[in-house]
């Protein structure tokens, strides 16, 4: 298994060899930074440490530091482990998109999704709403009876009602890579993925699609 640490930069759109758009999220996928590789020997299995977007020195929590120090590495802003990961790197390396991905591969994108806020239940939910007419004032938005009326008297577990909307960790799985730009460190794949412009996603090999050979 192979991931990149990237960033969503936006949407644009593409041509294909037929002269049709294609929509594309471009993801700025590194270069990502090699700070720790663990093994079952030290550790008790095995991972790589990979980390994204350089930070000043001063920013950086204490403990966060003394590990980039300890690993003799700059600091960084987003650090992330990948369990089995298949290529053959060793601390201080630096690992670019087009060592991981090529076009016409399947990828997984994980992200946070866009927070909305407190949002009703027909926001929240896509309830339809009371009736708007015979006296029904006050009721336009709301959820209704949420409950029995004696018993057992509580309201059930996972009842859809009005609460903070958004802001979830996401998987958007089989999303294929259409370019990859190596000298900008660039990832076009089709279609869209959790966040806003500017947030941190994860980008690791599908596991439903294998990846091509080379």
């Amino acid at each position: 298994m192979v991931g990149l640490l990237g960033k969503k930069l936006g949407q644009t759109r593409v041509y294909d060899s037929n002269g049709s758009a294609v929509h594309v999220t471009v993801v700025e996928c590194g270069p990502n930074h090699v700070v720790q590789c663990k093994t079952p020997e030290s550790d008790g299995y095995s991972a790589v440490q990979l980390a994204f977007d350089p930070q000043k020195d001063h920013r950086l929590t204490k403990p966060k530091l003394g590990h980039y120090t300890k690993h003799k590495t700059t600091g960084f802003k987003r650090i992330r482990e990948f369990r089995d990961f298949s290529l053959d790197v060793k601390s201080g390396d630096v690992v670019k998109v087009e060592d991981c991905f090529g076009a016409g591969d399947f990828v997984d994108v994980i992200g946070t999704t866009k927070g909305k806020g407190f949002q009703g239940v027909m926001k929240r939910w896509n309830f339809g709403g009371g009736r708007a007419t015979h006296g029904c004032k006050g009721w336009k938005r709301r959820p209704g009876a949420i409950s029995w009326g004696s018993t057992p008297g509580w309201v059930a577990k996972g009842k859809k009602m009005p609460g903070h909307m958004g802001q979830r960790r996401r998987t958007v799985q089989n999303l294929k890579v259409v370019e990859v730009l190596g000298d900008d460190n660039l990832l076009l794949v089709h279609g869209a993925i959790p966040g806003a412009d500017g947030d941190y996603v994860v980008v690791r090999g599908a596991k439903k699609k294998p990846a091509q050979k080379a």
